[in-house]
């Protein structure tokens, strides 16, 4: 393949194939740890602790007349059982989020790399070919890509369905249902094979240069991405002005708590946010808080793995760094590796925290609910999104590598990232402070 002056052999898009095998024995382990082991150990001692609760329950209501302290003890006992629930949950919700994750992984880097591995090797080029066929051309990819995500779009209430149906033994389910999604999701796997065919030989010559005002003397991927990122500007403005306009109307449990003169006759629990489930209780909170700095180390390994691959002076440190990163390829594809490892855990904490809300009773069935969990939701996909792309970013930065002169793929990812990191720190406040 030498669609931008550099030969890559078939055996390298094999790589992929076993990355994407090691990719899904990791989550198979984690979710065998996390998602079974340790989940089942949860769920039988939040079993015990309801069983003792309602044990007691019926006890004490047997007994009728209950003092202060029957009433403090079985308060006790039923904030044990919340917790041990809670508990289950976190370890149940990341082990099925991490196998999930995986097989999503594994499914585009093996399957991306099993479809361009088997193509004739004389489809490939011989590296020799006029110049001008070796420069970054436009890629017809990105349509067939959008194409997909339509097919997909236009099936996924019945596909949704059907899928509903398959997990409940009890509902036979349509398959037919799930034709139009299904052809959806394979024009999506087709055209991100191709895309990483044309771009993995990209060695930074023949980069188109815009001619217009005002991006004149710009590189046109750039720029295309500057306007990408104003567009999804406009969209999360949509979130924020529609929660902080109504979130300034109501009378919420933290206003009502915070003693505010317009809500003193208003009784707790009629208006609820995530916020007065989050922000008094460290434990509940700690997922955003962890979020939170995950994305923004993120953006400064991203930012680490720009700056080794433009350093051609770069050279390996002393001591234990230097020994996991002894060259500038390594080191790149490390840094990339933990941005890639960051963005998961982020994904992984959203998901937890989501499973808590609801298991408290905030679901999407009130106004409230729907705003926040359409936000975090649209940023939680905007993230996935991003770790997609930079799956396939740590399989170049593996194989061919990432330098002083193709490394403006890193660069241009690098803006959306920092995009969905600052979209986050917006967010947080917003959805679990305020």
């Amino acid at each position: 393949m030498s669609g931008s002056g550099a030969h890559v052999e078939n055996g390298i898009w094999m790589r992929a194939v076993m990355m994407g095998g090691i990719i899904l024995t990791i989550g198979v382990l984690l979710f065998a740890t996390l998602g079974v082991a340790i989940a089942n150990g949860k769920h039988d001692t939040w079993k015990q602790l309801e069983d003792d609760y309602h044990h007691e329950e019926e006890l004490l209501a047997a007994k009728g007349n209950l003092t202060d302290a029957d009433v403090k003890h079985l308060d006790h006992m039923h904030h044990e059982e919340i917790d041990a629930h809670l508990s289950y949950l976190t370890y149940r919700v990341a082990g099925i989020t991490i196998l999930l994750m995986s097989i999503t992984y594994a499914s585009f880097i093996g399957i991306g790399g099993f479809l361009n591995a088997s193509k004739p090797e004389g489809d490939h080029g011989d590296g020799h070919d006029d110049h001008d066929e070796h420069e970054h051309h436009g890629s017809s990819s990105p349509i067939i890509f959008s194409f997909g995500i339509l097919l997909f779009l236009m099936g996924l209430p019945d596909f949704i369905v059907a899928c509903k149906a398959l997990l409940n033994s009890e509902v036979s389910a349509d398959l037919g249902m799930l034709g139009l999604s299904s052809i959806g999701l394979v024009t999506i796997m087709i055209a991100v094979s191709n895309w990483w065919f044309e771009d993995l030989p990209f060695n930074g010559h023949g980069e188109q240069i815009a001619t217009s005002w005002p991006f004149e003397g710009e590189h046109i991927r750039k720029a295309g991405l500057w306007v990408f990122i104003m567009s999804e500007i406009m969209v999360f403005a949509t979130f924020f002005s529609s929660y902080l306009r109504m979130r300034t109307e109501w009378c919420t449990d933290w206003a009502i708590r915070d003693g505010v003169e317009a809500c003193k006759d208003v009784p707790e629990g009629t208006v609820v946010t995530a916020s007065d489930l989050l922000r008094y209780d460290v434990s509940t909170l700690m997922p955003g808080a962890i979020n939170t700095f995950a994305l923004i180390i993120s953006s400064y390994t991203i930012v680490l793995a720009l700056k080794t691959a433009k350093d051609a002076h770069w050279e390996p440190s002393t001591g234990f760094m230097g020994k996991l990163m002894p060259t500038r390829k390594a080191a790149v594809r490390n840094y990339l590796i933990a941005t890639l490892a960051l963005g998961s855990l982020f994904i992984v904490l959203k998901l937890v925290e989501w499973s808590h809300l609801v298991a408290e009773g905030f679901d999407v069935g009130t106004v409230q609910g729907s705003i926040f969990y359409i936000a975090t939701g649209a940023h939680g996909l905007h993230v996935f999104i991003g770790l997609l792309v930079m799956l396939y970013l740590v399989f170049k930065a593996d194989t061919v590598g990432y330098d002083e002169d193709n490394a403006q793929g890193i660069e241009y990812f690098g803006l959306y990232w920092h995009f969905v990191d600052l979209a986050w720190v917006v967010i947080f406040p917003a959805f679990y402070l305020y």
